[in-house]
This record gives structure tokens, C-alpha cells and sequence, in this order.
């Protein structure tokens, strides 16, 4: 199981914030560093204000050396598909080929509405999402030398020079709950699906709908990584573990039965569920608290030998 470390800055986080946890998690053996995409926090004032994703990302990509960097997730909204191909491109070259692109339609309107971006309807921001998808992949996978072409509804790229390549081919992520369209674009464009904080008969069944679209694409279901996040809130003692929940905002009643909250026997016991009932082989942990090192710390080395 690969364990990788999900942090939310636009909840109140500078980049000093950001090197000093990623830095941990490649220290204490964890697979990857990840952050959210938002400009706008949610239930907390977010002081000093938000941090931008890839400028963050392409920081880190020369302050790190081993861990995976991505995002969960930008949203399509935020950036064109051409000049998101370049930023991306160039901090996975930066990196030495350690970047990954999770890449969502948009939800939190009033980040939008904030900071000037138009929000369209749910219809149009998927539409767009399909499109960047297609544009995106299409963009890298385009020969040097050669020109990439794409005409939609949407987006319209004549004879771009698809240019810089990526260090190598760059792991795209799709994730969510909708039943129809979010499994299609899957099976199409991701290396691997991501459910976000949800409980596991839930997950199996999305899926489920992941693998029976894949069938249908006539692609094999095993070659998406099957992946899930939760909320962190780990502790040698129930006292510790109600500590760090009031430090990250959160109650166990409102995580009642999520995965990564207890003891480390406990939640070693609850992922191992989510690898054997749903398959899952790669788990995001959601560290809200970007002050504890300790919480890592104790994760790497009661929680992590377990999960190997």
C-alpha cells in the first residue's frame, strides 16, 4: 500500500509550510507529497491567504529528490489546457519525472466568484474537463516535431508545437463519486482513480463502475491504481487521537468510521479492508494540522511497516 501525504494550504498555510512537511514526508519513507487546488479556504479565515499549486509544486520538485509531487486535484476551471500542458510539463522536467496531474471539473463556486474565474454550469465545467483531458494527453504524447491539432466545443488548438515534453509520461488521476461520466473519462484518460472520504461499500461499488467502464473501452480495469482519501488523526492513545482531531477541526462522530482515525493497530487494520475488499493499493493521508511532524512520525513508523 503506498501511503502518500494530502495537505490542504488553502486552509492557512505559506510555502515554508509546504517545503518543511513535504521534506518530511520524503525523510520518513513516504511515496508522495500532494496538495488540494483551491484559492479559497472553507470554514477557517485561511490566513495568510492561498498558495498557488503548480508554483508550489515546481518549488518543490527542486527541493525534494524522491517523492511523487502532484495535485488532488486542479480543477479545469482554474487553467487553459495549454499553458496547465506547459506548467505541468515543466515542473515534472524540474522534478527529474516525479510529477502527477489529478485533474477535476471544479466544485467550490465561491473561490471562483472570489477570485474572478467564470463558473459555468455542472454540464459545461465536465464538458471542459473531457476536452482538457483529451487536449492534455494529446499534448504530450505528440512527437517532437510533429503538431497537435484539437477542435471542440470549448477548446480549439491549431498546430501547436505541443512542446515541452514531460521528463516521462505523467500519471493523470481521476477521481469522484458520479456514477456515469467520472468512471468513462477513467477508463479513457487516468492511470488511476481516486475516491475522496468516502466510506468503503460506497467506494467498492464506484469502482466497480471504474472496471465495468474500462471493459467497455475495451481496456484492461487492472491498470488503474486504485486509490482512496481520508482524513488523518492517528494516535498511540484515544486522548491523542481526540487531540489531533480538535487540531485539525474535526469530531469522530464526523468521521465515524473512516479509515485513518484511531490507534495505529486500528487503522492498520481498517486499510488492510480497504486493499482486500475494494483493491485499493494506494491511500492519501489528509494532514490538516500542518504543524505536527510527530503525527508523520508516528505514522512512518507504527502504521507504515504494516501496510508494506
Amino acid at each position: 500500500m503506498d501511503l502518500r501525504i494530502f495537505t490542504e494550504p488553502q486552509q492557512g498555510a505559506i510555502y515554508a509550510d509546504l517545503l518543511r512537511v513535504a521534506q518530511a514526508t520524503e525523510r520518513l519513507g513516504f511515496d508522495a507529497f500532494f496538495r488540494s487546488d483551491h484559492f479559497r479556504a472553507m470554514g477557517v479565515p485561511g490566513l495568510p491567504g492561498p498558495t498557488d499549486s503548480w508554483t508550489t509544486l515546481s518549488a518543490l520538485a527542486v527541493q525534494t529528490e524522491r517523492i511523487a509531487l502532484g495535485t488532488l486535484v486542479t480543477s479545469a476551471t482554474f487553467r487553459l489546457p495549454g499553458p496547465l500542458a506547459i506548467a505541468v510539463a515543466q515542473a515534472d522536467q524540474m522534478s527529474g519525472g516525479r510529477i502527477e496531474l489529478g485533474l477535476g471539473a471544479g466544485w467550490f463556486e465561491s473561490e471562483h466568484t472570489g477570485y474572478g474565474i467564470p463558473f459555468p454550469s455542472t454540464a459545461e465545467r465536465f464538458a471542459r474537463l473531457a476536452e482538457q483531458l483529451e487536449i492534455i494527453t494529446g499534448f504530450w504524447a505528440t512527437p517532437e516535431g510533429e503538431s497537435y491539432t484539437f477542435r471542440g466545443e470549448h477548446y480549439t488548438l491549431v498546430d501547436s508545437p505541443a512542446l515541452p515534453k514531460p521528463a516521462r509520461p505523467i500519471p493523470v488521476i481521476v477521481g469522484g463519486m458520479g456514477a456515469k461520466r467520472t468512471p468513462a473519462l477513467a477508463a479513457r484518460f487516468a492511470s488511476e482513480f481516486n475516491i475522496p472520504f468516502q466510506q468503503l461499500d460506497a467506494a467498492t461499488a464506484q469502482y466497480d463502475r471504474v472496471a465495468q467502464a474500462c471493459t467497455d473501452a475495451g481496456r484492461d480495469p487492472a491498470g488503474i491504481v486504485r486509490s482512496f482519501a481520508h482524513v488523518l488523526a492517528v494516535g498511540a492513545s484515544d486522548a491523542e487521537v481526540e487531540r489531533r482531531l480538535a487540531a485539525a477541526g474535526k469530531t469522530r462522530e464526523e468521521l465515524a468510521g473512516d479509515p485513518l482515525v484511531g490507534t495505529p493497530a486500528q487503522v492498520v487494520d481498517a486499510v488492510g479492508q480497504w486493499r482486500e475488499k475494494a483493491g485499493a493499493t494506494r491511500v492519501y493521508l489528509q494532514v490538516l494540522d500542518l504543524t505536527d511532524l510527530d503525527h508523520l512520525e508516528l505514522v512512518a513508523a507504527e502504521v507504515a511497516p504494516h501496510l508494506a
